[in-house]
C-alpha cells in the first residue's frame, strides 16, 4: 500500500463520516434553535424540554436515514476489501 492509496482512503472516510454526522447534526441543531426560540418566548427554561425533543426528533431521523447510512458504510467496507485484496477497482 502506497502513501497516496492510504491518503485517499482515510480522506475518503472522513469524508464518509462527515456525511453520515451533518444530517443528524443538522436535525438537532434545528430542533434546538426552534425550542430555544419557543422557551425564550414564553419565558420557560427547563433543560429537559430542550433535551427529550432533540433525542427524539435525532432518532426519528437515525431511523429515517439509517438504511442509506448502512449502505454507505457498506459500500465503503467493500472498496476497502477491494483495495486490500489487490482485485483493480472498476
Amino acid at each position: 500500500m502506497t502513501q497516496e492509496l492510504a491518503m485517499t482512503i482515510f480522506t475518503e472516510a472522513v469524508w464518509l463520516a462527515f456525511k453520515l454526522g451533518v444530517p443528524l447534526l443538522i436535525v438537532g441543531m434545528l430542533v434546538g434553535l426552534i425550542i430555544a426560540i419557543l422557551q425564550a418566548a414564553t419565558q420557560v427554561h427547563e433543560q429537559t424540554l430542550t433535551f427529550a425533543p432533540k433525542v427524539v426528533i435525532v432518532a426519528l431521523t437515525l431511523l429515517a436515514l439509517g438504511p442509506w447510512m448502512i449502505n454507505s458504510l457498506i459500500d465503503f467496507t467493500n472498496r476497502i476489501f477491494t483495495l486490500m485484496s489487490g482485485t483493480p477497482i472498476a
